[in-house]
């Protein structure tokens, strides 16, 4: 049987080896696989990926990894076997992008870095995310998201003026980390293109988190004005850009940061005294009394056909049937054959020549060995053999 492949998608065409696991990198290749590319997740089963095994799980599967890995083909070989290892060079030569997120040093040791790789094949593009990059002094030591966002300087400015806050998500792993992976493969790919060379693209999530503090860091590298928690207008200093409690317990979202909105806010809860008190911080007191008179959809309703930036803080199990998110179809439902259908976010970004849409559900551990080893050109003999060395798995 012939390796599944990708129909559509603006990168139909294009293939992906990916060796990386956990969040960071397996979300981007997932993004990469749904946009069309042929993405085949490697993994040595002496280092497998570990949302496999995270709870919880669904029919024995990980979900963290259901979540991250569809659209892709599963091949599982052992990588410091020289025969695993020659099937990785194999894939190598019809391959036009590795991603990887083991930390620095890894996969020379292993055999299989990229100049390794570029010795097979000259304009091979590798795109390793790690949290603290190839170089420097800290390229080597393990971290985790938080770490990252306060490295870079984003829990110093988060939360209250008492204490910093942690984020609910994981914003350096995708924000810093999946994303810019994304854009780091398909501007490899444009610049092999213009120049015909492949290139070693360097995403760590400390550098790619920075970018956040752009309007902090503005002032405080031009200017020396330092922010701390709750002094910018973005960081709650303001009432008008500020979120708050409602009479039921849930939250609304205030974002009336220009005078426009700001003033139709005012105008629409019969309030023009609080007109010129945009900028007070005295009057976050008072909206946070005034917001607690009504339900959140009350104010929902109330504000629907005004223009104020005055939206509802939805809680998880309401976002699968919110209006807009079905609207736009941002949730989708796989199938598999051995555990059933799984729901998971919809591939974020549409396009209108080149529909972007998820391909199949995330593969079981090495549930293409056999297609792709074939589309290779080894024999089911061969195959066989491999499997009784223990390469394939």
């Amino acid at each position: 049987m012939s390796s599944r492949k990708p129909v559509s998608g603006p990168l139909t065409g294009i293939k992906i080896l990916d060796l990386t696991r956990l969040l960071p990198g397996p979300l981007a290749t997932q993004m990469l696989a749904d946009m069309g590319a042929e993405v085949i997740k490697i993994e040595d089963p002496k280092a497998p990926d570990y949302t496999k095994f995270m709870p919880p799980h669904y029919h024995d599967v990980g979900i963290s990894y259901l979540a991250l890995n569809r659209s892709k083909k599963s091949l599982n070989i052992n990588l410091s076997h020289p025969e695993g290892k020659q099937i990785f060079f194999n894939l190598i030569q019809s391959a036009d992008i590795v991603v990887e997120s083991f930390r620095p040093g890894v996969l020379a040791k292993m055999g299989i870095d990229y100049e390794s790789a570029k010795a097979v094949k000259e304009d091979i593009i590798y795109v390793s995310v790690t949290g603290y990059g190839q170089t420097g002094p800290y390229k080597s030591k393990a971290g985790h998201d938080i770490n990252y966002l306060g490295f870079a300087g984003v829990l110093g400015i988060s939360g209250s003026k008492d204490a910093p806050s942690k984020s609910g998500v994981q914003i350096a792993d995708i924000a810093g980390g999946s994303y810019p992976t994304v854009i780091g493969c398909l501007s490899a790919l444009l610049a092999r293109n213009t120049t015909g060379k492949g290139q070693l693209v360097d995403v760590a999530m400390v550098d790619c988190s920075l970018p956040f503090m752009s309007f902090y860091m503005g002032e405080a590298l031009n200017t020396g004005k330092v922010y701390h928690r709750e002094e910018h207008p973005l960081a709650g200093a303001v009432p008008n850009y500020n979120i708050y409690p409602c009479k039921d317990g849930k939250w609304v979202a205030l974002g009336s940061l220009e005078p426009k909105f700001w003033m139709g806010f005012c105008a629409l809860v019969n309030k023009p005294e609080w007109g010129a008190r945009m900028m007070d911080p005295k009057l976050k007191d008072d909206l946070k009394e005034f917001f607690q008179t009504k339900d959140r959809d009350e104010w929902v309703q109330m504000a629907a056909a005004a223009d104020i930036c005055l939206t509802p803080i939805l809680e998880i199990d309401e976002l699968e049937n919110e209006v807009h998110h079905q609207e736009r179809n941002n949730f989708v439902t796989m199938e598999h054959s051995v555990y059933g259908a799984f729901k998971g976010i919809n591939q974020p970004i549409k396009f209108s020549a080149t529909p972007a849409v998820p391909s199949w559900a995330p593969p079981l551990t090495g549930e293409d060995n056999v297609g792709i080893l074939q589309d290779l050109g080894y024999d089911n003999a061969q195959i066989e053999a491999l499997k009784k060395n223990g390469v394939v798995i």
